[in-house]
């Protein structure tokens, strides 16, 4: 097996995982009594945890064995789900949580993802990079669409005589699973990958540290706005404003998967006639200018409907950022960069689904979701502002739009 296809192969079980985890996560919490404040919490604590991991990571993981460091953050996590799903209070679940690293977001930005990123540029030439990522990143949503489908898991069980709260609790443990299953294959990963060039450099260059800076600010403030928006949240709120049930709702977070995982493959192509930015900014500013829609809708047909135009949309701008990122360092700046800036958009997600829950409890049900499409209206244009100009080295000689 290839390494790229290891790599890929790692990213779909985990992001399998966390697509079932981003649907299940919110509706067990809230069978088990919790309100939208706790929830939000324990979608906080997870974050946190995950952004914890990318710290750790981004400082230390190039002095231990990569494969084994991969290897102790997928059994982890593993742990951490299956502690969640037995547990009853929110202390309990948020400390399950932040310890197992659970992401709520439905979307795979793990430490894990960080290593892999920086490991991913080595197999690829630097005019097929951003088609690397687009298929890695197709990997990653076609885990995220399956793991939603079978977020509707419950109602099976539920026929077989299992109480709700029971099949939410098992459904969720059994997100487990996939997660434990990437260890064994990190040590097929051939060992060139683990070479000097992925270690955290001893010295970062001027130009490195002003560039990643610049980007890391500008990726807080997007990822603020995404932590407005977790997969936990958005099922509850779908499931609260417009009374759909756990199928419905999981299969409309496949189908916005399956929109994702197109899309990368678009972007691609897209990147290679118009650069890496144009790509980013005119592709995800639409993405959060439709959502602003979604809570208006007269019916959950309507909103369904609207959330995934957006959803074919808002995640162009992943494959092409992390191959902007890290054409725009030093090969052994690769690692540093994937990890800070992964980092950062850890951070911001880890605290703003505590904020939301709470406006959802306090405020409007809707508020998160204009609240967080705002914010990224905002981050789309300062990166087109700031970052027009810097070109990566396979468009120097180009002219992009």
């Amino acid at each position: 097996m290839t390494d790229r296809r290891v790599l890929a192969a790692t990213a779909f079980l985990r992001a399998l995982a966390t697509g079932m985890c981003g649907v299940l996560l919110g509706l067990a919490l809230a069978a088990r009594g919790f309100a939208p404040r706790d929830i939000g919490l324990v979608v906080s604590a997870g974050l946190a945890g995950g952004a914890l991991a990318a710290l750790a990571v981004t400082l230390r993981a190039g002095r231990f064995a990569v494969r084994g460091v991969l290897a102790g953050l997928a059994a982890l996590g593993a742990l951490g789900i299956a502690v969640l799903a037995a547990s009853d209070g929110p202390a309990l679940a948020a400390l399950a949580a932040l310890l197992g690293m659970v992401n709520g977001m439905g979307r795979d930005r793990s430490a894990a993802s960080v290593i892999e990123q920086a490991m991913l540029p080595a197999t690829a030439p630097p005019e097929e990079r951003t088609r690397a990522f687009a298929w890695y990143t197709v990997a990653q949503d076609a885990g995220h669409a399956l793991g939603a489908l079978l977020a509707a898991l419950p109602a099976l069980l539920e026929w077989f005589g299992l109480g709700a709260s029971g099949a939410l609790r098992l459904s969720l443990a059994a997100a487990a699973l996939p997660l434990a299953a990437t260890a064994p294959l990190y040590r097929c990963l051939s060992p060139r990958l683990t070479a000097p060039p992925l270690r955290t450099p001893t010295a970062v260059s001027p130009q490195g540290r002003r560039t990643v800076a610049r980007l890391a600010a500008l990726f807080l403030l997007d990822s603020v706005g995404g932590g407005f928006l977790t997969s936990a949240l958005l099922a509850y709120f779908f499931v609260e404003r417009f009374q759909a049930g756990a199928v419905a709702v999981a299969v409309l977070f496949f189908a916005a998967r399956v929109a994702n995982a197109g899309s990368h493959l678009a972007a691609a192509w897209l990147a290679q006639r118009i650069g890496l930015v144009n790509t980013i900014v005119l592709t995800h500013l639409p993405s959060s200018l439709l959502l602003i829609t979604v809570p208006f809708a007269p019916s959950f047909a309507v909103a369904a409907a609207l959330f995934l135009v957006r959803e074919s949309l808002v995640e162009m701008d992943v494959p092409t950022r992390q191959s902007y990122v890290l054409a725009v360092v030093r090969p052994e700046e690769r690692l540093w960069a994937a990890g800070v800036t992964s980092l950062v958009r850890l951070g911001g997600w880890a605290v703003a689904p505590l904020i939301a829950g709470a406006l959802m409890q306090d405020g409007a049900l809707a508020a998160p979701l204009i609240a967080g499409a705002v914010i990224k209206v905002v981050y789309d244009v300062l990166l087109y502002v700031g970052f027009r100009s810097v070109r990566p080295p396979e468009e120097i000689s180009s002219s992009p739009l």
